[in-house]
């Protein structure tokens, strides 16, 4: 079974601000391991996010912005879900994962995303549940 994952916002900024879990999760889509699949409502946040906290560059952020997109796919989303998370801005994650069919949404968001545990039976994980289940599945031999 290919892997498909939403990125959640902080995911990705963690995963392009330094290393660690998410940059590992990040290097699945790069090597192919994984179908990484953000929403331009997520990028849009990234982009603030990287211009507001890591105080990058307009050209900077254009850069990151294009190298995420060699190894990130885009699905668009009409913004119909609405209360699930406590937090707001979390429902463009979940609507991504349902729209794209993902397989797992991963997140660092240990407030508002992670205690859902699932959201429409795709599993709500951290960066470092979501490597130990890339691993294992690529440890699986095809049927």
């Amino acid at each position: 079974m290919r892997l498909v994952a939403v990125l959640d916002t902080n995911v990705l900024l963690s995963g392009v601000g330094w290393k660690g879990k998410p940059y590992q999760c990040l290097e699945l889509a790069r090597a192919g391991t994984i179908d990484a699949v953000v929403c331009p409502e997520i990028l849009d946040e990234l982009t603030e996010k990287l211009r507001t906290r890591l105080h990058f560059t307009p050209e900077r952020i254009n850069a990151t912005l294009t190298d995420l997109l060699s190894v990130l796919t885009v699905v668009k989303i009409a913004n119909q879900l609405h209360g699930i998370s406590t937090d707001p801005d979390d429902d463009k994650i979940l609507e991504c994962a349902v729209v794209a069919s993902a397989t797992h949404i991963v997140t660092g968001d240990r407030k508002h995303l992670l205690p859902l545990s699932q959201y429409r039976n795709i599993p709500i994980v951290s960066p470092a549940e979501f490597i130990q289940f890339a691993k294992t599945a690529s440890e699986k031999p095809s049927v």
